[in-house]
């Protein structure tokens, strides 16, 4: 089985991968995806993006010290793209260790959980942004949503694009996958893996026109002229003009895979027509 790539990786200047890998068993496969985290540095403060899956917050926290050197401006914010535990689990942890970070996104419910730290919430709508020294970071329109409070967020200083559950897929570990951006896992079936995320994760592209939805997130790209995509659940994407068609490839692909004879026998406990 072939070793795993280690993290943190600098994906651009100032922007900078962190996480480990979760296996997912499915159809007979394993299959690793990232509920990853990044770190976005500027000259007078840092942004975390997530905080990863609360298993993994003592990886994703070395990371983090890793960075965060005496010479790095120091951490001041986070955001959290929507509230599952992939995304915002580690939030208390976070919280225990930088306790004056400042907590941006949709925050509709934090409160009921942290109300000792209401004062480090800040709301953020599509269009609003924090300013880290040299770069921005702006929130913007979540296309693919997990949750009603999903929000995605853009890095102007790299033009990186933090999607949360936008292109999210799986790797496979046996070719060394892991830790790989998606250009340089060459065995990796685009279409395959981020049809099955598609059909596990994000069930209702099942029962969706996914073409609209690919529409809007092609001209969010072009619109905010996006170098590099850094999805929770995929591996970041470097060279968009070879790998995005893939991936909505993947996406359009997803109800194929789930409404097929079989599937929908499943699905409703019935035996498959005999033909």
């Amino acid at each position: 089985m072939a070793a795993k790539n280690t993290l943190p990786r600098e994906l651009a200047p100032g922007v900078f991968w962190l996480g480990d890998c979760l296996e997912q068993p499915f159809r007979g496969k394993v299959y690793h995806s990232y509920n990853a985290a990044f770190l976005i540095v500027g000259s007078e403060a840092s942004m975390l993006i997530e905080t990863g899956h609360p298993k993994d917050f003592p990886v994703i926290e070395a990371q983090m010290d890793k960075v965060l050197t005496a010479d790095v401006a120091p951490l001041k914010h986070l955001f959290i793209t929507h509230q599952e535990t992939p995304h915002s689990g580690g939030l208390g942890r976070v919280l225990r260790r930088w306790p004056e970070i400042t907590i941006h996104g949709d925050i509709s419910d934090y409160h009921l959980a942290f109300p000792e730290h209401v004062h480090l919430l800040r709301p953020m709508e599509v269009g609003d942004a924090i300013d880290l020294g040299g770069r921005q970071f702006v929130a913007t329109e979540p296309i693919i949503r997990d949750m009603r409070t999903s929000m995605w967020g853009f890095d102007t200083g790299q033009r990186v694009l933090f999607p949360g559950d936008g292109f999210a897929y799986s790797h496979y570990h046996w070719d060394g996958h892991c830790g790989q951006v998606a250009e340089e896992a060459e065995s990796l079936d685009l279409v395959d893996v981020s049809a099955v995320f598609a059909e596990r994760a994000l069930y209702w592209t099942m029962f969706a026109d996914m073409q609209i939805y690919v529409d809007r997130l092609e001209k969010l790209l072009v619109d905010l002229d996006v170098a590099v995509i850094a999805p929770t659940h995929g591996l970041p994407v470097t060279d968009l003009a070879l790998t995005v068609p893939k991936a909505m490839e993947g996406l359009l692909a997803g109800k194929d895979l789930v409404l097929s004879q079989e599937a929908t026998a499943t699905m409703f406990n019935q035996p498959e027509p005999v033909h």
